[in-house]
């Protein structure tokens, strides 16, 4: 199906994707590291400013993504693509899966005051959206490159 509206809905899909892709790539190098030198006066602070302020720019975007891979989903019928695409579904799914499950609780502890055993399993489990997200960029690259 070539259709105006599943390249609107192919192209929103990369990218917010990709746009994702990068931040979760700067939080994972720059931003969660860089906690650990906040210093614990300022820290409670800081963390809820921080989840305060990315929720509104990551919020819109995985809401952006969740729908238009779902509408990929619906919209795709040749095997190959639907095939890409449901294997980002199911990135996606360990994507919010990991968010709710390992990162929230994290940031939860840290939301009380600087605690290094959840620092660190924050820092290490952000790999697992670090890995998903960045292998779902590639899978929306490689579905503008089939479908188009």
């Amino acid at each position: 199906m070539d259709s105006p509206v599943l390249n609107a809905v192919l192209g929103l899909h990369a990218a917010s994707s990709w746009m994702l892709t990068g931040l979760i790539w700067t939080v994972q190098l720059v931003h969660y590291p860089l906690f650990a030198q906040v210093g614990s006066d300022a820290f409670r602070v800081y963390e809820q400013q921080h989840t305060r302020r990315i929720t509104w720019l990551v919020g819109p975007l995985m809401g952006l993504e969740t729908a238009a891979a779902v509408a990929l989903l619906l919209l795709l019928e040749e095997p190959a693509p639907r095939f890409l695409a449901g294997a980002g579904a199911v990135l996606l799914l360990a994507i919010w899966g990991s968010t709710a499950l390992l990162q929230v609780p994290c940031h939860a502890r840290l939301s009380r005051g600087f605690d290094a055993q959840a620092w660190r399993r924050l820092v290490v489990t952000n790999w697992i959206r670090t890995a998903a997200w960045s292998v779902r960029g590639i899978l929306a690259f490689t579905l503008l490159w089939v479908s188009g």
